[in-house]
C-alpha cells in the first residue's frame, strides 16, 4: 500500500486569505482618509493610531470613551446583502454615548470579524463606518479586520466600535444639577436605531411572515429598508447647544428605552414625567406592537419609541433651546418635566 504524501498546509488553505485582507485595506483607504481631522498623526496601516490632543482648546481635558456593537441588526444586513449602512450604526452607538457627558468625539476604531473575507463587502461596511465618523466629526483612526473561518459562517460577520472624545472637566454633564421644574426635550429617532431587533425580527419576520424585501404599506417601504435605517448621530445637533446653554442632562435612548435610560442621569429626589401624547410614534413601532401584541410597558422599555436623544434643561432656557434646534432644521419636542420623587420615568397622557 502506497501512502500519499501529505500536501503542505497554508494559511489560505485553512481559510484565512492574507491577500484578500490586503486588498480590503486598499479598497477602504480612501473612505478612512475622508474622516481625517486636526489631531490625527498617523495614516492607515500602522500598529496604533496616533492623535494629538488640542490642549489650547481644552484647559482641563478629560477623555471619555465608549464601546458598543450593532446587535442582531447585523442579521438584517446579512439577509438583504446590504452592508454600506451598518457601519453608521456602529459609530452612532458609541459617539452618542460619549456625547451625553458633553464630550466632543475625537476618534473612532472599529473591529470587524468575518467568516470569509470578501474585500468588497468589507469595503462596504467600512464605508459606512467612515460615513458615521464624518457625521460625528471624528476620525476613523484605526481598526482590525479578523477572518475567522470555523467560528463564523461564510456570510456572517460582527462589528464593534470604540470611540474616544474629550470634555473640559468643568463642563462634564452628569445630571447632578437636574431639579424639579426642569423641562425634558426629545430629539426624534430615525426608527429602531440599533435596539430591540430580536423582538422586531420575531414580530415582523417570524410572526407576520414578512420577507426582508417585501413592501409594507404601513411602513411605506420594504421591511429591510425600514430595519436598516441607520441610527441617528446627534453630535452636530448637541455640541453647539453646549456652547450656548446650560444643558443639565443628556440621555441616549438605546436598549431599555426611555424607561431605563433616563433614570441613569437623574440625581436622588427627582423623577421624570413624560407626556406620551407629546411626540409621534413611528409606524414601525405601531406595527411591531400590533403584530406581536406587545404590552405598552414592554414597548417602552425595549424600543426608543421615536425619541433617540433626551435633553434636560431649565424651564427658563427651554424656549431658547427649542428655537436653536428649530434653526438647525431639527424637529424637537417638549416631552415632559422633572418632578419630585424617586429616580424613575412616569408616563401620562396630556
Amino acid at each position: 500500500m502506497t501512502l500519499q504524501k501529505p500536501q503542505p498546509l497554508t494559511y489560505a488553505g485553512a481559510g484565512v486569505d492574507i491577500e484578500a485582507g490586503n486588498r480590503a485595506v486598499s479598497l477602504m483607504k480612501q473612505a478612512v482618509q475622508s474622516t481625517c481631522r486636526p489631531g490625527v498623526l498617523a495614516d492607515i496601516g500602522g500598529f496604533g493610531g496616533l492623535f494629538a490632543l488640542d490642549t489650547a482648546k481644552y484647559k482641563q481635558p478629560v477623555l471619555v470613551s465608549g464601546t458598543d456593537g450593532v446587535g442582531t441588526k447585523l442579521r438584517v444586513a446579512q439577509l438583504t446583502d446590504i452592508h454600506h449602512t451598518i457601519g453608521i450604526d456602529a459609530v452612532a452607538m458609541c459617539v452618542n454615548d460619549i456625547l451625553v457627558q458633553g464630550a466632543e468625539p475625537l476618534f473612532f476604531l472599529d473591529y470587524l470579524a468575518v467568516g470569509k473575507l470578501v474585500p468588497e463587502r468589507v469595503a462596504d461596511i467600512v464605508s459606512g463606518v467612515a460615513e458615521g465618523c464624518r457625521q460625528a466629526g471624528c476620525a476613523l483612526i484605526g481598526g482590525e479586520t479578523a477572518e475567522m473561518p470555523g467560528f463564523y459562517a461564510t456570510e456572517e460577520y460582527d462589528i464593534a466600535g470604540f470611540a474616544v472624545g474629550v470634555v473640559d472637566r468643568t463642563k462634564i454633564i452628569d445630571g447632578k444639577n437636574i431639579k424639579a421644574g426642569d423641562v425634558v426635550i426629545g430629539l426624534p429617532s430615525s426608527g429602531l436605531h440599533s435596539n430591540g431587533y430580536s423582538l422586531a425580527r420575531k414580530a415582523l419576520l417570524e410572526v407576520a411572515g414578512h420577507q426582508a424585501g417585501e413592501f409594507v404599506q404601513e411602513l411605506g417601504r420594504t421591511v429591510g429598508e425600514e430595519l436598516l435605517t441607520p441610527t441617528r448621530i446627534y453630535v452636530k445637533n448637541i455640541l453647539p447647544l453646549l456652547e450656548r446653554f446650560a444643558i443639565k442632562g443628556l440621555a441616549h435612548i438605546t436598549g431599555g428605552g426611555l424607561t431605563e435610560n433616563i433614570p441613569r442621569i437623574l440625581p436622588p429626589g427627582v423623577k421624570v414625567v413624560l407626556d406620551r401624547s407629546a411626540w409621534p410614534v413611528l409606524p414601525v413601532f405601531q406595527l411591531i406592537q400590533r403584530i406581536g401584541q406587545v404590552a405598552e410597558e414592554e414597548m417602552l422599555r425595549t424600543f426608543n419609541m421615536g425619541i433617540g436623544m433626551v435633553l434636560v434643561v431649565s424651564h427658563d432656557q427651554a424656549p431658547a433651546v427649542l428655537q436653536e434646534l428649530d434653526g438647525q432644521g431639527e424637529t424637537a419636542y417638549c416631552i415632559g418635566r422633572v418632578a419630585a420623587g424617586d429616580p424613575m420615568v412616569e408616563y401620562v397622557r396630556g
